[in-house]
């Protein structure tokens, strides 16, 4: 008798598009392991994301606006999941691996810093090897993870990775389909938490985007992914007009909100804070935990120093800060 995994495996090749990852063509993992009765291998990644703990402090990573008081403002994880969620209905509609798709999706951002890309353009300025968030995120789910061991993940899940934001795209549709949703995704949320922090409304949108686009984020965000289904073929795209349209909301909102002085006022902050907590780990790397300090050894303390504070939540790299610079009052012996 068939074991479930296997059953999966049949209904992977009856109802898949030929050009889909088939999870039983996989190209393994970097250390073999014995195949699970019940999951396809795209499954088993995707639950290993999941119950990971970069993947849990994702909540308490700025995703634009800094640690916002409201309770309805974007972190890393909401944006996380929206990006699961586009990325699935796209795969699903064209016959590619809905758990490929998730598996990526869910682990694009964990090597993302505290203080969002704030917090990354500091490390890359202070870090002599760089540092980019995408290659962070590969290297979280390779060596850091499981207290040095990693997650043992699948070649296309690895390569859906770091391959999400820049460079050359992903070797699967379904890693291309998780690049794009990252984008259809943070814009279009990161115009709703604007909107939310009074920094723009729907009006200020020029009206040739909204009139191609939609007035709305959920008309902008069915656009986008219908277009992308009925444009998509050998590779994974946006028709010319909307893939241009799209380019300029992409614009605007760089003007309007990325780099708007009024929602990234503390950015100047949070950046000389990251990167005062990497200097001072770099030159005493003792004062971290033992898994860093083993790295700081067999690697580098910059090395070290560069994956203890991209880990870090907000509040912590903030809780750590005060511990090390703030001074305390006095309150007797």
């Amino acid at each position: 008798m068939a074991s479930i995994r296997e059953q999966k495996y049949e209904r992977e090749r009856l109802l898949l598009s030929p050009s889909a990852a088939f999870s039983f063509n996989t190209k393994g993992r970097l250390v073999p392991e014995e195949e699970c009765s019940v999951r396809t291998e795209y499954q088993r990644d995707r639950d290993r994301i999941i119950h990971c703990g970069a993947f849990r402090r994702l909540k308490h990573k700025t995703q634009v606006f800094l640690s916002p008081e409201g309770d309805h403002y974007r972190t890393r994880l909401t944006h996380t999941l929206e990006v699961a969620q586009i990325a699935d209905t796209i795969a699903d509609a064209l016959g590619l691996n809905r758990d490929l798709t998730c598996a990526i999706a869910l682990g694009h951002d964990l090597g993302h810093t505290p203080f969002g890309h704030a917090g990354e353009r500091a490390l890359a300025a202070a870090c002599p090897h760089g540092f980019k968030h995408y290659e962070q995120s590969l290297r979280v789910v390779d060596k850091l993870e499981k207290d040095g061991e990693g997650l043992n993940l699948t070649y296309e899940v690895r390569n859906g990775i770091v391959r999400h934001t820049n460079g050359a795209p992903a070797d699967t549709l379904e890693g291309r389909i998780v690049r794009l949703s990252d984008r259809i995704a943070y814009i279009n949320h990161d115009i709703d938490d604007a909107e939310s922090a009074g920094i723009l409304t729907e009006d200020d949108i020029p009206v040739e985007i909204r009139d191609v686009l939609g007035y709305s984020k959920a008309e902008r965000i069915n656009t986008l992914v219908l277009d992308c289904v009925g444009s998509s073929g050998e590779d994974i795209s946006l028709s010319p007009q909307v893939g241009m349209i799209f380019d300029m909301l992409h614009s605007f909102m760089f003007e309007a909100v990325y780099t708007n002085p009024a929602c990234k006022s503390e950015e100047g902050k949070a950046a000389e804070m990251v990167a005062t907590l990497y200097k001072k780990f770099s030159k005493y790397p003792e004062l971290m935990p033992d898994m860093y300090i083993k790295i700081a050894r067999t690697e580098s303390p910059e090395t070290a120093a560069c994956d203890f504070v991209a880990g870090m939540t907000d509040r912590y790299a903030v809780k750590v800060f005060e511990d090390m610079f703030v001074p305390r009052g006095w309150s007797g012996i």
